[in-house]
């Protein structure tokens, strides 16, 4: 009679129950695999073999054959060497199969049966929890990660013999805690650097306590990257569904450092601008996660954008408005989340010159220069940006000389307080800040005085803004408005709002 073990594959971040079907049936040895197995699974085979002898158990003489059920759901990576060997083992009726229907099996098989570790384990755990199992079996090496998902028993194994105790009842589990120690965030990078630029200043510090997305724009030297790198230190603190969020994400791309199981700092993307349009919103043979993805809860940079090839550009237009992103491919469509902050660095024109109050710097561009330069970046992407800052390079003087400038732990209690504000507005919703307000909330979450509203109605006709425009400056002044203590937005809120909408300021 046929074996059968449990697991899960993950497409995305979404997992899905797989079956591990094993039989031996007569004539000469062989060793299969069916159930659309991609490469990696295939060599499964070699692996397995190898464990199983090489941890004194008989692999069957006779034809082997896995299933891995269901059929049409694509099977990748070596995930499955544990479950495949468990399987066979079961079929030499070494094996209790009382407790298996409870319990989901991952693992790679190294060939002298030791247990190595795998990607996507968060999202793993979470599914199999979700799906009724009460216990896993799972590398250990992985144990502190799967820890993470409370409900659910985790059984580390460092071998398939290991596993197979546990399966029997002769090895029991030690109790697995998550790491409870936080460490305050250290950044390699403080506001006190930045001397003047108080306009861009106050954009960062909008930008961070709202999610919005910011264009600085500027002569080369003016400090654009400095303050976009800075932004990172004036973030508020993730919630632990935001930490466990972004882990996923990381776990599944491979990208989850060996001693930090749990991330805790937002992420800060910065992305080349060479970087192909694939690897900006994610794919690849098995499609993985982007740029867009890993600045989930976080920041996407983007320095000198007018440089980024337009396609590149093109494809962040849906994950900015939909905050999700649909990779689509032969082998199947994941859907990852990319809720993130978009900060972009340009010059003003080809030289950089532009505007520049300063004879030793004079632009030799010719109106075509710049009107074509401008044009390497459509009107609908400019559209879904918030905040417009022109930054100006600061006086040697005040460089040198300058008064000490506020420090990013003053502006990051005020980014909190703010945030907090948020917090408790959308305690019953999907939305986390004043960025990711839908339009059908907007009047309710943005109540706005009569004469602000007649001051932004106004505005909107002379600037000719979209309707996309006008939500994003009354989102704008609601994140202004917290910042104030405000619950009401009024004129000096929509003014700034404003002012930061203007992309000749």
């Amino acid at each position: 009679m046929p074996s059968k073990i449990l697991s899960v594959e993950l497409h995305g971040l979404e997992g899905f129950l797989v079956e591990i079907e094993a039989d031996r049936r007569g004539g000469l040895p062989r060793f299969s695999i069916v159930g659309l197995p991609d490469a990696a699974v295939q060599e499964a085979k070699e692996r397995v073999q190898s464990a199983i002898v090489n941890s004194d158990f008989n692999f069957p003489l006779a034809k082997v054959v896995v299933n891995l059920a269901p059929g049409d759901l694509k099977k990748s990576g070596p995930r499955f060497d544990l479950p495949i060997a468990v399987g066979i083992i079961t079929l030499l009726n070494k094996i209790k199969t009382d407790c298996l229907k409870d319990t989901a099996l991952l693992g790679e098989l190294a060939l002298d049966g030791t247990l190595r570790p795998i990607t996507g384990v968060l999202a793993s755990v979470e599914a199999s929890k979700r799906m009724g199992f009460k216990q896993i079996i799972l590398p250990k090496e992985n144990a502190q990660e799967a820890a993470l998902i409370p409900g659910i028993k985790i059984l580390p194994a460092g071998t398939l013999k290991e596993a197979i105790q546990y399966i029997n009842g002769k090895l029991d589990a030690v109790p697995i805690s998550p790491s409870k120690e936080t460490k305050n965030p250290i950044f390699d990078l403080d506001m006190t650097l930045i001397r003047g630029q108080a306009q861009a200043k106050r954009a960062l510090e909008i930008a961070a306590a709202g999610g919005h997305n910011l264009l600085l724009c500027g002569a080369p030297g003016a400090g654009k990257t400095l303050m976009a790198r800075t932004l990172n230190s004036i973030l508020p603190t993730m919630t632990l569904d935001e930490m466990l969020e972004v882990s996923k994400i990381y776990s599944v791309a491979g990208l989850l450092p060996k001693n930090q199981p749990l991330i805790t700092q937002r992420p800060f993307r910065l992305i080349h601008h060479t970087a192909s349009a694939m690897s900006i919103v994610g794919g690849g043979n098995i499609p993985g996660p982007g740029e867009v993805s890993l600045a989930h809860r976080g920041v996407l940079f983007l320095d000198e954008m007018a440089e980024f090839p337009k396609q590149s550009l093109e494809v962040l237009r849906q994950p900015i408005e939909d905050r999700f992103i649909t990779v689509s491919r032969v082998s199947g469509t994941y859907v990852y989340p990319c809720q993130f902050t978009l900060v972009a660095a340009m010059n003003p024109c080809p030289c950089g010159y532009r505007n520049v109050e300063d004879s030793k710097k004079v632009c030799n561009c010719s109106p075509s220069d710049v009107k074509r330069y401008e044009k390497r970046i459509s009107g609908p992407f400019m559209d879904r940006i918030d905040l417009f800052v022109s930054v100006k390079p600061v006086d040697h003087n005040k460089l040198v000389h300058g008064r000490p400038e506020e420090p990013s732990s003053a502006i990051r209690q005020r980014v909190e307080n703010a945030v907090q504000i948020q917090r408790e507005r959308f305690k019953n919703l999907k939305t986390k800040c004043n960025a990711e307000i839908g339009n059908r909330d907007i009047e309710r979450l943005c109540p706005i005085g009569e004469e602000a509203q007649r001051m932004l109605s106004s505005a909107v006709d002379q600037m000719g803004l979209s309707a996309r425009g006008y939500f994003r400056i009354l989102k704008v002044a609601r994140t202004i408005a917290d910042l104030e203590q405000k619950e009401k937005i009024e004129t000096t809120e929509v003014a700034e709002a404003l002012q930061y909408r203007n992309r000749t300021n």
